[in-house]
């Protein structure tokens, strides 16, 4: 794994402080633990802190909490992104199934990762090549941390909401919504 984007944290910060308490005393290290923790759903979805407490995490929770250690750290070279992206089974394994059963090709998809030097560097993601993500993104754009709550969820639906009426899709933004949840359910097993 490439690791030029490390540093060293600095032990001023809540969250850097908790990190060097566990022994992780890099950015990398960091990184490999939250890669480690289990995918699921936090209890609140804009707390990133809370992926220590229960021990899981989405792409949300993960990377926000990453990039916040990144400015704890006053590491300005890491970057944290939002994307939707056309989620089916090549570059979401267990959501094809569900796609075919509604004779979807794909679902727009809300995901976030850090970038450094115009790469991609995704914790939540199990492939080994990032190429199936890069080729389906259909817009990205750099966040906050504090973001990752209604300001994500609300710009997800109105991406989907567009995107129903621009490709004419026969179902209503609820159903597709529900779709779309079957289809993260299957990501948490």
């Amino acid at each position: 794994m490439e690791t030029s984007y490390n540093f060293s944290l600095k032990n001023v910060k809540p969250l850097s402080k908790f990190c060097i308490a566990l022994g992780l005393t890099d950015f990398v290290s960091v990184c490999s633990y939250v890669k480690k923790l289990p995918y699921g759903r936090n209890t609140n979805r804009a707390n990133y802190a809370s992926i220590l407490k229960e021990n899981k995490g989405t792409c949300s929770t993960k990377h926000a909490f990453l990039k916040e250690i990144a400015i704890e750290n006053d590491a300005k070279h890491i970057r944290f992104c939002l994307c939707i992206y056309k989620m089916k089974e090549i570059n979401t394994k267990g959501v094809g199934e569900i796609l075919v059963n509604y004779n979807l090709d794909y679902i727009p998809e809300a995901h976030t990762y850090l970038k450094f030097q115009n790469k991609i560097l995704d914790f939540t993601r199990i492939e080994e090549s990032q190429n199936s993500l890069k080729e389906v993104i259909l817009f990205e754009e750099e966040i906050l941390p504090k973001q990752i709550g209604n300001y994500k969820l609300d710009f997800h639906k109105n991406y989907i909401k567009n995107w129903i009426t621009a490709k004419n899709i026969p179902y209503s933004f609820p159903k597709i919504w529900r779709i779309r949840e079957a289809c993260i359910s299957e990501l948490s097993k």
